[in-house]
């Protein structure tokens, strides 16, 4: 994905989606149920996530 083609806006929207997703893996498994997302075992939502760090960092945003 060309991120350095997307608003810092878009960026941050991402990255919270990101967040929202690991916060309901989490969550469901606290409740002994299974991840909905599998953020957390699937690379490309890893790499998703490094990506968009990296896209910020190199902005200077704060994340």
């Amino acid at each position: 994905m060309d991120y350095q083609a997307f608003t810092g806006e878009s960026l941050t929207m991402m990255y919270a989606a990101v967040g929202g997703v690991l916060a309901a893996d989490d969550a469901a498994e606290r409740d002994g149920g299974e991840p909905k997302f599998k953020v957390r075992d699937t690379p490309e939502w890893k790499k998703h996530a490094a990506d968009l760090e990296v896209e910020m960092l190199r902005r200077g945003m704060l994340f």
